[in-house]
């Protein structure tokens, strides 16, 4: 990896450190990115907030979520500048996502072009073709088979998974007439379930799963997996 692909992953690191204790009143723990032909992920540890904690506590998961979307919405404009200040790339995508029982989120950013001098990341690995129709039974499950799929290992615990074609013409007619935050908090919770609940993914990869991600881009109709993982080498 090239010196300035460090460089900037390190204040990428410290951006969303600041922008975070800023806006919530604590920081995650720790930042971790990756920068990866046009992909950058950013991977928060331990990060809630005290009131947070309270209403997570209590069983008000869906009031935290409502409360962090309403204001990351605020915050992508910062982050889209930042991203563009720094690399010189647009970020035409952005995608988000917490697992509030680990205290952890992500940040997927796709730029217009390659953040680094290195290709695209490789697209074969162990167990892609498995993990591929894997997600596909369990998207159609939730919501239909998506017209496309595509993996990419962004470094050796972090997988990017991309889905297109995948909304339904109800759901479309939901966006339509406003229900989008509704809509997400529905897909978020049901996927979820059916994600966190499947014991094939570990198997299928050889690694244990430590961390798993999801979220959509309406307008284009596509969605993204993030998955953390360790290998089982490791796990004591």
């Amino acid at each position: 990896m090239f010196l300035q692909t460090k460089e900037y992953e390190a204040d990428l690191s410290g951006f969303f450190g600041r922008l975070f204790r800023e806006n919530f009143g604590k920081g995650p723990e720790s930042v971790f990115t990756t920068m990866s032909g046009p992909f950058i992920t950013v991977y928060l540890r331990n990060f809630i907030a005290p009131m947070e904690r309270v209403l997570y506590e209590q069983g008000n998961e869906q009031i935290v979520e409502k409360t962090r979307d309403s204001l990351i919405q605020l915050l992508l404009p910062e982050i889209r500048a930042y991203v563009k200040i720094l690399t010189g790339i647009e970020a035409q995508e952005i995608y988000y996502d917490w697992n509030l029982h680990n205290r952890s989120g992500m940040f997927n950013v796709i730029g217009r072009e390659s953040f680094t001098k290195e290709p695209v990341p490789e697209e074969s690995y162990h167990g892609r073709d498995d993990l591929h129709e894997e997600l596909l039974v369990l998207s159609h499950q939730v919501q239909k088979t998506p017209e496309a799929i595509s993996s990419f290992v962004l470094n050796p615990r972090t997988l990017l998974v991309l889905r297109e074609g995948i909304l339904v013409p109800i759901e479309k007619e939901l966006i339509r007439l406003g229900f989008r935050e509704t809509l997400a908090l529905a897909k978020r919770t049901l996927e979820k379930n059916y994600l966190h609940n499947n014991n094939h993914f570990e198997a299928i990869l050889g690694k244990r799963v430590i961390d798993l991600f999801v979220d959509w881009d309406f307008e284009r109709d596509k969605s993204v997996f993030l998955f953390i993982t360790k290998p089982t080498d490791a796990v004591k």
